[in-house]
Protein backbone atom coordinates (compact mmCIF):
# COMPACT_ATOMS: atom_id res chain seq x y z
CA UNK A 1 0.00 0.00 0.00
CA UNK A 2 1.54 3.29 -1.09
CA UNK A 3 1.45 6.27 1.25
CA UNK A 4 -0.68 9.14 0.06
CA UNK A 5 1.09 12.37 -0.80
CA UNK A 6 0.82 15.04 1.89
CA UNK A 7 -0.46 18.49 0.95
CA UNK A 8 0.16 21.79 2.68
CA UNK A 9 -2.71 24.02 3.79
CA UNK A 10 -2.56 27.57 5.07
CA UNK A 11 -4.96 28.48 7.88
CA UNK A 12 -6.59 31.85 7.12
CA UNK A 13 -8.54 34.30 9.24
CA UNK A 14 -11.60 36.13 7.87
CA UNK A 15 -9.39 39.01 6.67
CA UNK A 16 -7.56 36.67 4.31
CA UNK A 17 -4.32 36.66 6.33
CA UNK A 18 -2.45 33.41 6.79
CA UNK A 19 -2.14 32.61 10.50
CA UNK A 20 -0.89 29.01 10.43
CA UNK A 21 0.12 25.96 8.39
CA UNK A 22 -1.16 22.40 8.55
CA UNK A 23 -0.32 19.29 6.54
CA UNK A 24 -2.49 16.35 5.54
CA UNK A 25 -3.38 14.07 2.66
CA UNK A 26 -6.86 15.62 2.53
CA UNK A 27 -8.22 19.03 3.60
CA UNK A 28 -10.17 17.25 6.35
CA UNK A 29 -6.94 15.94 7.88
CA UNK A 30 -5.56 19.46 8.19
CA UNK A 31 -8.92 20.76 9.48
CA UNK A 32 -8.96 18.11 12.24
CA UNK A 33 -5.52 19.27 13.36
CA UNK A 34 -6.75 22.88 13.51
CA UNK A 35 -9.92 21.86 15.38
CA UNK A 36 -7.87 19.95 17.94
CA UNK A 37 -6.21 23.26 18.81
CA UNK A 38 -9.62 24.81 19.53
CA UNK A 39 -10.23 26.70 16.25
CA UNK A 40 -13.93 26.64 15.31
CA UNK A 41 -14.13 28.58 12.01
CA UNK A 42 -11.52 26.93 9.82
CA UNK A 43 -10.58 28.38 6.43
CA UNK A 44 -7.83 26.42 4.67
CA UNK A 45 -6.08 27.47 1.47
CA UNK A 46 -4.67 24.53 -0.42
CA UNK A 47 -1.11 25.57 -1.29
CA UNK A 48 -0.34 25.46 -5.01
CA UNK A 49 -4.00 25.88 -5.97
CA UNK A 50 -6.65 28.59 -5.78
CA UNK A 51 -9.01 26.54 -3.55
CA UNK A 52 -10.35 27.59 -0.16
CA UNK A 53 -11.89 24.90 2.06
CA UNK A 54 -14.31 25.95 4.82
CA UNK A 55 -14.92 23.80 7.91
CA UNK A 56 -16.71 24.14 11.25
CA UNK A 57 -14.68 22.55 14.01
CA UNK A 58 -15.44 21.37 17.52
CA UNK A 59 -13.54 19.52 20.19
CA UNK A 60 -14.58 17.82 23.38
CA UNK A 61 -12.86 15.96 26.17
CA UNK A 62 -13.44 12.21 26.23
CA UNK A 63 -11.97 9.36 28.31
CA UNK A 64 -8.84 7.83 26.83
CA UNK A 65 -9.28 4.56 24.89
CA UNK A 66 -8.73 1.27 26.71
CA UNK A 67 -5.76 0.31 24.51
CA UNK A 68 -3.94 3.66 24.88
CA UNK A 69 -0.41 3.98 26.27
CA UNK A 70 0.08 4.59 29.99
CA UNK A 71 1.58 8.07 29.51
CA UNK A 72 -1.65 9.40 27.93
CA UNK A 73 -3.79 11.45 30.36
CA UNK A 74 -7.17 10.10 31.53
CA UNK A 75 -9.08 12.66 29.40
CA UNK A 76 -8.08 13.55 25.83
CA UNK A 77 -9.38 16.07 23.28
CA UNK A 78 -11.37 14.60 20.38
CA UNK A 79 -11.78 16.87 17.35
CA UNK A 80 -14.64 16.82 14.85
CA UNK A 81 -15.10 18.88 11.67
CA UNK A 82 -17.91 19.47 9.21
CA UNK A 83 -17.20 20.75 5.70
CA UNK A 84 -19.22 23.86 4.92
CA UNK A 85 -18.04 24.58 1.39
CA UNK A 86 -15.33 25.34 -1.15
CA UNK A 87 -14.56 28.63 -2.90
CA UNK A 88 -12.01 29.52 -5.56
CA UNK A 89 -9.65 32.48 -5.37
CA UNK A 90 -9.38 34.89 -8.30
CA UNK A 91 -5.66 35.57 -7.76
CA UNK A 92 -2.79 33.56 -6.27
CA UNK A 93 -1.79 36.46 -3.99
CA UNK A 94 -4.16 36.56 -1.02
CA UNK A 95 -4.09 40.37 -0.73
CA UNK A 96 -5.37 40.88 -4.30
CA UNK A 97 -8.58 38.89 -3.73
CA UNK A 98 -11.77 40.64 -2.56
CA UNK A 99 -12.31 40.34 1.22
CA UNK A 100 -15.83 38.87 0.72
CA UNK A 101 -14.33 35.63 -0.59
CA UNK A 102 -12.87 34.92 2.88
CA UNK A 103 -16.23 35.24 4.65
CA UNK A 104 -17.68 32.00 5.95
CA UNK A 105 -20.47 30.66 3.68
CA UNK A 106 -23.92 30.34 5.19
CA UNK A 107 -24.80 26.68 5.57
CA UNK A 108 -28.04 25.84 3.79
Amino acid sequence: MAAREKKNFGLLNENGEEIGNFTGAQPRDAALKAASKGITSIILREKGTKRLHFFRGTRKQVPKPANSPAWLPEKIWKANVEKVGVKHLQYNELARNPKEIFKFPVKS
